[in-house]
């Protein structure tokens, strides 16, 4: 996967946006490595975070259709930013997985 392809990462999650701010921040800056990131700013849809060599790391927060839609961008902490992303409980967007009430009036079902 090439760089550019990384540095944008997306998921959903069921947890509130205040939830996925609070994972973001305790995540990496639990971190005991050269990837440890600590707050520089915050907003109640976003966090941003410095970590080594002043590499910013910006995760960001969305509502949507009752799901949280959350990004996270780095160019250096790609790898974190994925493993931060795949510890967040997921959740299929609306219609996805869904079993369709009825069938279709062309079809019969027959015991």
């Amino acid at each position: 996967m090439a760089q550019t392809d990384r540095t944008l990462q997306e998921t959903l999650t069921p947890l509130s946006p205040a939830e996925v701010l609070d994972a973001a921040k305790h995540f990496f800056s639990r971190r005991n490595s050269i990837y440890t990131a600590f707050l520089d700013m915050e907003g109640p849809t976003f966090v941003s975070m410095r970590g080594m060599g002043g590499e910013e790391l910006v995760i960001g927060v969305m509502q949507r259709d009752g799901l949280t839609a959350v990004s996270g961008s780095s160019y250096m902490f790609d790898g974190q930013v994925a493993r931060f992303l795949s510890s967040l409980p997921t959740a299929d967007p609306p219609g996805v997985g869904a079993i369709p009430l009825e069938l279709p009036e062309s079809s019969t079902v027959t015991a």
